[in-house]
């Protein structure tokens, strides 16, 4: 006989990147999104995986406004849309301080640092630190110095994560979840799965990301219960 789900304990992924901008004011209407559904009794198991925009970035990053504006065709472009985007950080409660930030980072030792974190039960700490640094301080997250930092605000011990951050454990495996994203599908991020499924790509807002949760959560237990 199969086992039905924990009720409120699914297992919900969110495929991220660390300097995705929708990915931090997803997170919060995420947050919203689960209060909203706490007193119905459906909770989750949060889960934060990797995924890299700019997956060909060098490992020391590169100068951000020069980046940007060969990306997006000009400074002024790139400007533009980083006050379209500080504007909806703001209906969501984030204050993005764009005019800090000098460099765009690799994210793959952040995602290794968010991977640890996640094994010693810190995940949402270090990942809320991380998105925290990166837009409203203007922090270098490619950088072990602010890596660490973030680390010691989740609660992690920080000479632990230096030693850590120094080598490349965990590497292949952020590089195979990532391949594995890609080969679930994932092009775009954040992009949100439960329970293995995959249910929308997308900062939606809180009442409607609420919405999707609860269906796919009354769905998977309807299906575990009929497999008893």
């Amino acid at each position: 006989m199969a086992e039905s789900l924990p009720q409120g304990r699914m297992r919900l992924d969110i495929v991220s990147d660390a300097i995705c901008p929708w990915c931090y004011i997803g997170k919060r209407h995420m947050e919203a999104a689960l209060a909203l559904l706490e007193p119905e009794g459906i909770r989750f198991e949060i889960h934060w995986n990797p995924f890299q925009l700019n997956p060909d970035m060098p490992r020391e990053g590169v100068d951000r406004r020069t980046y940007r504006a060969q990306k997006f065709g000009s400074l002024e472009r790139s400007q533009q849309m980083d006050a379209r985007v500080s504007a909806a950080a703001a209906n969501a409660g984030l204050a993005f301080n764009y005019e800090l930030l000098q460099r765009t980072p690799n994210t793959l030792q952040a995602h290794r640092l968010i991977s640890r974190a996640g094994r010693e039960g810190k995940q949402g700490a270090v990942m809320e630190a991380i998105f925290r640094s990166y837009f409203t301080q203007g922090g270098d997250i490619g950088t072990s110095e602010i890596l660490t930092a973030c680390a010691v605000e989740g609660g992690m011990d920080g000479t632990a994560v230096e030693k850590f951050l120094a080598t490349d454990e965990g590497l292949a495996e952020i590089v195979a979840m990532e391949q594995a994203a890609r080969s679930a599908g994932v092009s775009g991020v954040p992009s949100f799965f439960l329970e293995g499924h995959p249910l929308f790509s997308g900062a939606m807002p809180a009442e409607e990301m609420a919405n999707a949760f609860r269906r796919a959560h009354g769905i998977l237990n309807q299906q575990a219960q009929a497999a008893e």
